[in-house]
């Protein structure tokens, strides 16, 4: 193989295929990511058996080939060039790196070692959506998300295409989000739906990877999921295992609503938290004829501390209702609007967040029970 490269060109490859790199005593090319001239085009690879990453780079092809070296010494050096063109060539196994005035040559692996990235066995179906919408999706629920090995399931985000509409959702038990994406705003051809739990780090490698304002497309198997656009493409194995029947915890009814401005309401959340403790506890309860919320936490060694905020409200009174307010801050981040509706069913039953205006999204937090 003899390729040229720009600088930027192979450090923005570099950056993409990153996360995929990993640590193996036992597979030592795990740590390595694999070069190779592929259609006419420069293709960079990693895998850490669970993920695999690839991404094209531009950049002149002289001679065919490939090789597969340790991503982090080479990413050492072109981090530190001052070239801005680069020359890499092939000596059997090693890697050539030339510039003007720099000459290296980094021992690698043979490429044959390196793990076949699986294939989707079918690519003729798929979803088609514009990276920003769903990057910005799942930013609203992964907060939810928990890497947990007693329940694997809930350690990824669902993926329930109803062929109308997209799903998102994620819990950790306590709070659970779901956004919706609505048909127009993306195109398809499958003929049927499909629900998959998709892990949370390859979800974070969809933010991360993929630029904005681009067309991804998704392809699923059993057992994988591969995201795709011209540049780079995201392969992933899906987790196992039945996702939480979350519906019937979504409140139905709500006994009290209360519409809040949202700054005002993060504001007095952040303020009173100094007071909060370990377990993050703020209590909440109406004043003035339901018309103002007291958000109140204390602490036996630090004080006490209350914040009052305008509410309109509609439906019943309620006793004191405790919540961890930097769950509550995270549902009230993900809205677009000013205002947002909190919905409460007493101090046992799930609370409900969301805007006014938009139904695409909800929140569901629990309580904090009494002595928790």
């Amino acid at each position: 193989m003899k390729i040229i490269l720009l600088k930027t060109n192979i450090k923005e490859g570099l950056s993409a295929v990153e996360r995929g790199v990993t640590e193996s005593n036992s597979l030592p090319v795990l740590k390595n990511i694999l070069i190779k001239t592929f259609n006419n085009r420069i293709r960079i690879d990693s895998t850490n058996l669970e993920i695999g990453i690839s991404r094209f780079v531009s950049g002149k092809i002289i001679e065919n080939g490939s090789v597969t070296v340790p991503f982090h010494v080479l990413l050492g050096i072109v981090n530190n060039l001052d070239a801005e063109r680069i020359n890499l060539e092939t000596d059997g196994n090693n890697l050539l790196i030339k510039t003007d005035n720099y000459e290296a040559k980094i021992q690698g692996i043979s490429p044959e070692e390196f793990p076949i990235i699986p294939k989707i066995s079918n690519l003729d179906y798929y979803l088609e959506i514009n990276s920003d919408f769903l990057k910005k999706y799942i930013s609203k629920v992964i907060t939810c998300c928990q890497i947990s090995e007693i329940r694997p399931e809930i350690s990824g985000i669902m993926f329930d295409f109803q062929m109308t509409v997209l799903k998102l959702a994620a819990t950790d038990s306590f709070r659970l989000a779901e956004a919706s994406i609505f048909s127009n705003h993306f195109k398809t051809n499958f003929i049927r739906g499909f629900k998959v739990v998709v892990p949370m780090k390859t979800a974070q490698e969809i933010m991360r990877i993929f630029g904005d304002n681009q067309n991804i497309t998704i392809h699923v198997d059993p057992n994988q999921i591969l995201f795709k656009n011209e540049d780079s493409e995201l392969i992933s194995r899906l987790i196992e295992g039945e996702y939480p029947d979350y519906d019937q915890i979504v409140p139905k009814e709500l006994k009290t609503e209360l519409l809040i401005n949202k700054n005002n309401f993060t504001n007095a959340l952040k303020l009173v938290s100094n007071f909060s403790g370990r377990i993050n506890e703020i209590k909440i309860k109406l004043k003035d004829g339901k018309k103002v919320l007291d958000v109140y936490s204390s602490s036996q060694y630090l004080g006490e501390n209350n914040y009052l905020v305008p509410v309109k409200s509609k439906g019943e009174d309620f006793s004191e209702v405790k919540f961890n307010w930097r769950f509550l801050i995270d549902g009230l981040k993900t809205l677009e609007t000013d205002n947002v509706l909190f919905g409460i069913n007493g101090d046992s039953k799930p609370s409900l967040i969301k805007s006014p205006e938009d139904t695409s999204y909800f929140y569901i937090l629990m309580p904090i029970k009494n002595g928790g």
